[in-house]
């Protein structure tokens, strides 16, 4: 348990060595399947850097005692014999089963906060992972001591972070499924404002993200970020495990992340009623086929009250869901929609209507296209409030924010300044000629309870001030150019003998 004494690691330095480990992967590996073999290792080499950090701190207050020092109480993970990272370093033949065994034998000791966190890799499968790519894995791993002397918790969870957001980068649409741009979601959180003491729960968390930005909401308004509570539900075991990493390397221990299927099986029930939260938040998958309509059809906590979703499209399942999820009275929500989900006709038109008579619908916000992975279409952000304040009261504010966003070449992207103009013109809640209207209830009846944003929100058409006279001069000067561009292409057709 003797570690080798490193400076401190840079943020830029941990992040550059962390990725140049997919670099190793690349070629065997699809991109999209980056993140099933790097965090578990990575998670794998910090909590065995930091036991062996731990037990030296042990071993001196111990003054040299050892069984002393070995006592469980002192450390956060504990690693049994034979499992440790330098003891798998060590062999060069089967290295996935040596791998395989120590992940599952840390996950039985540490069974209250670890149990199945490494995921469901398949790591003996030589064919896919040969000893030889699985050493060199190790090895490169093995170069940086993980400690939290060398990379503090906060900095080892912002790295992670960048991981996610790398391999997302190189997966491109595979990503959709667990990150979501974390702009997108700081303006979530600047209108959800989670409070210290506070609950905050994602149904379909991915990589917690979300989450870790509600931790920074709080603390940067001075918040406890010990006092906000975090709850969490995936479908996918791997990018559960993720999340739940994500979390630990950013210094938490008091989260509460399940693995199932939200809609068909949701894990947070007090007295066979679904457990409520201050915040819900979400970016579900859009328009989910066989989402569960058959479960829905008698569920048994009621969340089918403003209608049963259509079987092709489960928007409003993930809908009816969160609101059935937020406390009374304080509860609030916001969740990532397709735009469709806006104006869509059918059994979703009549649940439209029954969440506006019911006055939850706060603000409908229109974001940019191409920001999302997976798909180039612009979604857009509900805000749903299970009371109101008073001067909102039957009324929904309109934010056409679809010009935010800086071009990218292959994605674009939603920018701070951008985060800030949309938060201040929902904040301030007054209607702004071609970006924000805020309607009645009976204006939007009016359309049917159709929530397309164009038919509140009209575009300001800008005038040109040119003078007849300029204008008289402009066509003529198109017409001279067309009659010689006309003469030029007559010309060279008789050069060449066509006419």
């Amino acid at each position: 348990m003797v570690q080798t004494m490193q400076a401190p690691i840079s943020l830029s330095e941990l992040e550059s060595w962390l990725f140049e480990a997919a670099n190793i992967l690349r070629g065997p590996i699809d991109a999209a399947d980056f993140k099933t073999y790097i965090f578990p290792l990575l998670f794998f080499k910090r909590i065995c850097d930091v036991f062996d950090e731990e037990y030296q701190i042990a071993l001196a207050e111990a003054d040299g005692d050892i069984e002393e020092a070995s006592y469980r109480e002192n450390f956060r993970f504990y690693i049994p014999n034979n499992c440790h990272w330098q003891e798998v370093r060590e062999h060069t033949e089967n290295v996935g089963s040596a791998i395989a065994h120590a992940m599952r034998c840390i996950e039985k000791e540490n069974s209250q906060t670890l149990s199945q966190i490494f995921g469901d890799v398949q790591w003996g499968n030589k064919e896919r992972l040969p000893d030889r790519l699985l050493n060199n894995l190790i090895e490169h791993f093995s170069e940086k001591t993980l400690s939290n002397a060398n990379v503090e918790p906060d900095m080892a969870g912002r790295a992670y972070e960048f991981l996610i957001k790398k391999f997302a980068d190189e997966s491109n649409k595979a990503a959709g499924e667990f990150y979501t741009p974390r702009n997108v979601i700081k303006l979530m959180m600047k209108i959800l404002k989670p409070q210290e003491h506070e609950s905050v729960y994602d149904p379909a968390v991915g990589t917690a993200g979300m989450l870790l930005e509600a931790l920074n909401y709080a603390q940067s308004h001075s918040g406890n970020i010990h006092l906000l509570h975090l709850y969490g539900q995936e479908k996918n075991l791997t990018t559960s495990s993720i999340a739940r990493m994500n979390l630990i390397l950013h210094g938490r221990e008091d989260f509460e992340i399940v693995r199932g299927d939200t809609l068909r099986n949701p894990a947070f029930v007090e007295n066979d009623r679904l457990k409520t939260f201050d915040c819900v938040v979400a970016n579900p998958p859009f328009s989910l086929k066989k989402w569960g309509e058959e479960v829905w059809e008698h569920d048994p906590y009621g969340r089918n009250f403003a209608g049963m979703p259509p079987s092709s499209y489960g928007d409003y399942a993930w809908v009816q869901h969160m609101i059935s999820s937020m406390a009374n009275p304080g509860g609030r929500m916001a969740i990532v929609l397709p735009q469709g989900a806006l104006f869509r006709k059918g059994a979703e038109g009549k649940i439209r209507k029954t969440l506006l008579e019911m006055d939850f619908i706060e603000a409908v916000i229109g974001l940019g296209p191409n920001l999302f992975y997976g798909t180039t279409l612009a979604a857009c952000i509900v805000i749903f409030r299970q009371q109101k304040d008073a001067r909102l009261k039957e009324r929904v504010i309109f934010i056409d924010a679809s010009e935010q966003f800086k071009k990218g070449r292959n994605q674009n992207e939603l920018l701070d300044a951008h985060v800030d103009q949309i938060y201040a013109w929902y904040e301030d809640g007054k209607d702004v000629e071609g970006a924000v209207k805020v309607a009645t209830l009976d204006e939007i009846q009016e359309e049917g309870h159709n929530l397309n944003i164009s038919l509140y929100v009209e575009p300001v058409i800008e005038e040109d001030p040119m003078t007849v006279e300029e204008g008289l001069s402009r066509v003529k000067a198109a017409a001279a150019a067309c009659a010689e561009a006309e003469e030029r292409l007559k010309r060279l057709l008789a050069d060449e003998g066509v006419v």
